[in-house]
């Protein structure tokens, strides 16, 4: 069989190789979600070295959650990974394009207006992604994470949210997207450089008016007010030279009761965001009883055994100390350059990538190989050599950023225990664990492949290690 294919010309080779990778990557993530499944489903009691950190309670919990959230990610995989199989092998992507083509031919707008096909394409290709995805959108939101106590939102708040969120990837993607193929047209021999510092600037501008422009249109962001934590936040951020200039609090709890929090900015203009999840003075998920009727009241006792599968939160978030502790190890990742690194890291692989696109677009092979036999459009091209032919240089690159994600965790850790929060970082990541049902027990081959963050008892067992050193 193998030497059936070594003798197919170029373009069969090429074909059949993006399906076997495609696939075989798929097989390993399944190998490996199964490894974890294993995980979920024999650990049923709490290891003794997690007695004092979680209740058997929420263990259990945690345990359902994840293995119901494995299994979705088994089907969904498969749905996905078929998917785009049969539309490799039916031609799907030349088809699209051909109707792309017949759209913009009956606004006058013959083939060489290549560009405006592109848009078309995009706008078609993103429509069918977004209704071939909603159902497992859906069933993941109302659900999974309905059924575990998570979900906040009503059916409409949904499908109002994912149109708004269709329509500002719109907004963005279709005006960047033919800036940056006109750019390849016009730039010449050296247009790979001129199209990486365009997507460099971009990005740039994306990073500095995302928490200002965007995220605002599908959440409330409220300035923290005074208090004590917004003083100890600011003398904490002055302890290390931190230009903060602003503090938010986010409404998250409209829509999960997940929590979270992040800094975002360039130069002297770092504002920093908390969703009220995070905050225990702030969460309006500690207060969801309060107010209720008596009929509300009893309708409460009655489902009392449909809530046994939510997450028991006694107090959801974190005490002012503990997010501090948190912000302590966020603001040592800016700190210690990991922010600046990772921008770099991220850059010369654009650009690295953008020069091999440089050197492969002329290749006919590649775009006969997916079915374009008079035709080799940018877009496409940019398409074919991104996502299929440095697929396997992606799954490389993936696993060795998860790899130095994890040590600028160690690190951003140990930096919050320099400073004196060692103590309140444990707990902190013990009632984060809890409130968002992360279950502590990982398989070793799953974690090292897929955990950017290292597991709650790695972290905690490097703090109370350093903290003896001290």
């Amino acid at each position: 069989m193998l030497g059936e294919i070594l003798d197919l010309p170029a373009e069969h080779q090429i074909f059949y190789a993006v399906l076997v990778f495609s696939w075989a990557v798929y097989l390993w993530e399944a190998y490996l979600a199964f490894r974890q499944r294993r995980i979920y489903r024999s650990t049923t009691h709490v290891p003794s070295e997690l007695g004092k950190i979680m209740d058997s309670e929420t263990f259990e919990k945690s345990r359902l959650y994840q293995l119901d959230k494995s299994n979705f990610g088994f089907w969904s995989g498969l749905y996905s990974e078929t998917e785009g199989t049969l539309i490799l092998l039916f031609g799907g992507i030349p088809f699209l394009w051909k109707i792309s083509g017949t759209v913009t031919g009956r606004f006058g707008l013959g083939p060489e207006y290549e560009i405006s096909q592109s848009l078309v394409f995009l706008i078609l290709g993103t429509l069918f992604s977004a209704f071939t995805g909603l159902p497992w959108s859906l069933y993941s939101t109302f659900v999974i994470e309905e059924k575990h106590g998570f979900n906040k939102q009503t059916l409409g708040f949904f499908l109002k949210d994912a149109l708004k969120k269709f329509a500002v990837t719109q907004c963005i993607l279709l005006p960047v997207t033919a800036l940056l193929l006109y750019i390849i047209k016009i730039g010449g021999d050296y247009f790979f450089i001129y199209a990486w510092l365009f997507t460099l600037a971009v990005s740039l501008v994306l990073v500095t008016i995302y928490a200002d422009y965007i995220a605002p249109l599908f959440d409330k962001f409220t300035p923290l007010p005074d208090g004590e934590l917004k003083t100890d936040i600011e003398s904490m951020a002055q302890s290390i030279s931190f230009p903060l200039t602003k503090i938010y609090v986010v409404e998250g709890s409209k829509r999960s009761s997940h929590s979270n929090a992040y800094f975002y900015g360039f130069f002297k203009n770092k504002r920093i965001v908390l969703f009220d999840t995070l905050l225990e003075d702030y969460s309006p998920l500690n207060n969801k009883n309060e107010g209720e009727s008596a009929d509300e009241q009893e309708k409460s006792e009655d489902t009392a055994e449909e809530s046994k599968l939510q997450p028991k939160n006694k107090k959801q978030g974190c005490s002012n100390q503990e997010v501090l502790a948190v912000l302590g190890h966020e603001l040592g990742h800016w700190k210690l350059g990991h922010t600046v690194k990772n921008i770099v890291i991220s850059q010369m692989n654009s650009f690295l990538c953008f020069f091999l696109f440089a050197v492969l677009i002329g290749r006919k092979e590649l775009f006969t190989a997916f079915g374009f036999l008079d035709s080799q459009p940018t877009l496409i091209g940019l398409l074919i050599i991104f996502q299929f032919i440095f697929s396997p240089y992606n799954e490389v690159l993936s696993f060795c950023l998860t790899v130095l994600s994890r040590r600028f965790e160690f690190q951003a850790d140990a930096f919050a225990q320099a400073m004196g929060r060692s103590v309140e970082l444990c707990s902190a990541l013990i009632k984060l664990n809890k409130d968002n049902l992360g279950f502590p027990v990982a398989d070793w081959l799953f974690s090292m492949w897929h955990y950017s963050h290292p597991p709650l008892l790695e972290r905690l067992r490097a703090l109370k290690g350093q903290k003896k050193q001290d």
